[in-house]
């Protein structure tokens, strides 16, 4: 099984973390956190990386199913969305959702199967989005 639902985009970062946005609250997802690791690491650290950004996504309706079925489940939410530049070019973005089957084989739960299938679906059609664009 894959780790992420992925895609490349050639285009400016900034426009690659708005459109994720857009595909994402396309899909009934908000962003409940956004981390910027570049920001962070030259600040903490005074490393340079690339740009590289977390969304943590959440879809209200498929969060509220998935934790009435597992309490625990909130250890894996929001779903992560990490948009970040490729460090060997500069006009290729990279954008990878967590792929939601993780949760399902990491809780081993067959209640869990129905909202992850509808997690999945809903991730691989932002991420489409982006791709058709």
């Amino acid at each position: 099984m894959d780790l992420a639902l992925s895609t490349i985009l050639h285009t400016s970062f900034d426009d690659a973390i708005e459109r994720t946005r857009q595909a994402l609250a396309a899909q009934g997802f908000g962003i409940l956190t956004d981390i910027d690791m570049r920001a962070t690491m030259k600040a903490k650290l005074g490393q340079e990386m690339e740009d590289y950004r977390i969304l943590g996504a959440c879809n209200p309706a498929l969060a509220h199913r998935a934790v009435d079925i597992d309490r625990q489940i909130g250890l894996l939410l929001p779903c992560n969305v990490v948009v970040r530049r490729d460090p060997t070019a500069a006009d290729i973005v990279i954008v990878e959702a967590m792929n939601p089957e993780l949760m399902a084989d990491l809780t081993g739960e067959p209640a869990l199967d129905p909202v992850v299938a509808e997690a999945t679906t809903r991730l691989r059609a932002a991420i489409e989005v982006l791709t058709a664009a």
